[in-house]
């Protein structure tokens, strides 16, 4: 069936469409109503189906033929670190966190703030409060006190994730500085907990009675294994909050069931992706692409997805060349502007030289968002 035929068929029969693409995942209770437009354009996917993001995303494939495939590859340009999980090592840290989370009271329903690095922690934790039916809120590592402020002020959250700091082009962020400062700035009392990676970057001052840290907490109350909480369809998985340019930050909720759907089904109609294919979306785990597309889309299509801690000219605009050639990444996910940065500067033109020494032949496919182009961005242009 070609593509305008598939396309065709999602417009003339939505049900019957997303019917047969909700099939190909697991469900506790499978739905009574696939649409509910009753309130357009409030939809509700899935009415009455049970379903869990995080068994979808990780148990499926760990407990499968998949288990040995990689999930995560982690690469970090700011501290020279790497490190692959597999689906099994995945599963394993998850229910470790999940674990630990749950022992320290966390239910459905509770939110959770996570403000931390581009490392695989942060994606453990996405992972694990999804696990237990409790709701993530991913702060962007970049933003300022009064932004991590304003979003505990609004969701209230029993435990907040982060970590002593983040780097960016070799200069550390204090990350746990900036929560301290913004639990001293809200108005709510609600944060019982801090949990902090401490990555050795800087020191790391505890308040006692209120941070934990993240090792010491696996170690104590990790568990082997938590069983995934059932959610409804309908259940919000998470909430991203817009950026505040243009007034205060608004907290946009996601569904569960008909957001794994839809990921699910984009990994194979708009990115080609499956079987045998590294997938790599250069935006962070802050915005919406980062929850999607790096953590959820492809952990549900059960291909290994790279994290990449870093900017994209640091420590040189070829990193991320030589980081596709490392991994055989087949499919990239990029914004034009980002990907000129790895390939031209403004005072220096295009890098091809840089480039060109780099093999890229496993790369087959590149998808491109933020704004309009006018042909292929300049980085890809100068490898034709």
């Amino acid at each position: 069936m070609s593509y305008q035929e598939i396309h065709r068929r999602s417009i003339e029969d939505p049900a019957g469409f997303w019917s047969e693409m909700a099939e190909a995942l697991h469900w506790y209770t499978k739905w009574d109503r696939v649409l509910d437009d009753t309130n357009a354009p409030f939809y509700r996917w899935f009415v009455g189906g049970k379903t869990n993001l995080c068994y979808n995303a990780v148990d499926r494939h760990a407990l499968g033929a998949a288990r040995g495939t990689a999930a995560l590859i982690w690469e970090s340009a700011e501290t020279g670190e790497s490190r692959t999980l597999t689906y099994h090592e995945l599963y394993r840290e998850v229910n470790r966190l999940a674990g630990v989370l749950r022992n320290l009271g966390v239910r459905r329903g509770d939110r959770i703030i996570i403000y931390m690095p581009m490392v695989p922690e942060a994606i453990i934790g996405m992972l694990a409060c999804v696990r237990l039916g409790a709701i993530h809120s991913v702060v962007f590592g970049g933003f300022s006190v009064g932004s991590l402020a304003s979003r505990i002020d609004d969701a209230a959250p029993t435990v907040i994730l982060t970590a002593d700091a983040s780097m960016r082009k070799g200069i550390p962020v204090k990350l746990k500085e900036i929560v301290d400062a913004a639990l001293n700035a809200t108005t709510v009392d609600t944060v019982r907990d801090v949990l902090v990676l401490r990555r050795g970057i800087v020191e790391c001052p505890m308040k006692k009675g209120r941070d934990l840290d993240w090792a010491e907490q696996l170690a104590e109350r990790g568990e082997r294994y938590v069983e995934p909480e059932p959610l409804d369809s309908t259940a919000p998985s998470y909430i991203l909050y817009t950026s505040g340019t243009t007034g205060k930050p608004k907290g946009v909720v996601r569904d569960t069931g008909g957001y794994m759907v839809a990921l699910h089904a984009s990994m194979s109609q708009i990115y080609n992706v499956g079987p045998g294919d590294v997938y790599w979306s250069t935006s962070d785990i802050g915005w919406v692409v980062g929850h999607s597309y790096i953590v959820y889309a492809p952990l549900l299509k059960g291909v290994p997805t790279l994290v990449y801690e870093g900017r994209p000219d640091y420590p040189d605009p070829g990193i991320w060349w030589r980081i596709i050639e490392k991994y055989g990444v087949t499919c990239v996910f990029s914004a034009p502007t980002a990907c000129g940065r790895c390939g031209s500067s403004p005072t220096t033109g295009c890098r091809t030289a840089t480039c060109r020494r780099c093999a890229i032949s496993s790369l087959r496919g590149s998808r491109w968002t933020g704004r309009p182009t006018n042909g292929p961005p300049r980085c890809l242009a100068c490898r034709s």
